[in-house]
């Protein structure tokens, strides 16, 4: 999978005529030597997509990694050395970047939230709000800053949301039926948006329930009558309205995971450069 996104990446970039700018430039067999480096402090992921970048372009290339996917990084560090033909180095720049980037970018600020809510057993999790073929790599720059996974596609779990019930009839019925198809061994979330509609669902026992948009005091209700009704069994999911400035309070209402966009959808990417040298 990464072989095949690094080659769409750099087909993207170099076109059928390649770097005419290096090309025109720069001999074919100059050397040089360069490093990746920091220039803010964060949390690095992308590190493998990187080096794919480079060896797709040239194998011959030395690629050396002095960090890894989870670090933290301080500006200025170096997280990796590249040695060989001048030219591949440079073909392979921006793409070899732009994933250190974006991906750093996502994990350094998912980290935000999570230091956030560390005081409280509540995770934060991405969603399938992701960039169209990225999503592998989003989710998985989430995992680096400390983050949980959401379902990763329609697939692999059951989300049962507004549409749904409206087409179904009802929340509990949604579920019953939900359950009945997939069996046991697949989760089974529904979303609600009313304290009502919650109360109605917890009879159907679904794995998660997501609420949606409640207020922090609808939050901490629902725990407690989840608590009392199932001894906390169900799992509960806040989502809507979570930003760096309001997921510390939704955290301490009791709930269980916390969903939201931002961090694959609004996180800046984190500065990183490539310093080149003639060798």
């Amino acid at each position: 999978m990464i072989e095949d996104a690094v080659r769409a990446a750099l087909l993207e970039d170099l076109g059928h005529a390649g770097d005419i700018t290096s090309n025109a430039t720069i001999a074919p067999n100059a050397k040089a030597k360069c490093v990746l480096a920091t220039r803010e402090n964060g949390i690095l992921s992308g590190i493998e997509l990187a080096e794919a970048a480079f060896r797709a372009i040239d194998p011959k290339l030395k690629f050396t990694a002095k960090a890894k996917d989870g670090d933290r990084v301080k500006a200025k560090q170096v997280v990796a050395q590249i040695e060989g033909n001048a030219r591949a180095i440079l073909a392979a720049e921006r793409v070899a970047l732009n994933y250190l980037m974006r991906m750093s970018g996502i994990a350094t600020y998912t980290a935000q939230f999570a230091d956030t809510i560390a005081h409280t057993n509540a995770k934060i999790c991405c969603t399938r709000k992701t960039i169209p073929g990225h999503r592998a790599f989003d989710k998985y720059a989430v995992k680096c800053g400390g983050g949980s996974n959401h379902r990763f596609g329609l697939d692999d779990a059951v989300l049962i949301k507004d549409n749904h019930i409206a087409v179904c009839g009802s929340p509990a019925k949604a579920v019953e039926r939900a359950r009945a198809y997939v069996g046991h061994l697949v989760k089974v979330e529904i979303e609600v948006d009313t304290l009502k509609q919650f109360k109605e669902v917890l009879t159907a026992k679904p794995d998660v329930v997501l609420l949606d948009n409640m207020t922090n005091e609808q939050l901490v209700k629902a725990v407690a009558q989840n608590q009392k009704d199932n001894g906390g069994s169900v799992k509960l999911e806040a989502s809507g309205n979570v930003n760096i400035d309001t997921v510390k309070a939704i955290s301490e209402t009791g709930v269980d995971y916390i969903s939201t966009s931002k961090i694959t959808m609004a996180s800046p990417t984190l500065d990183l450069g490539l310093d080149i040298k003639i060798k």
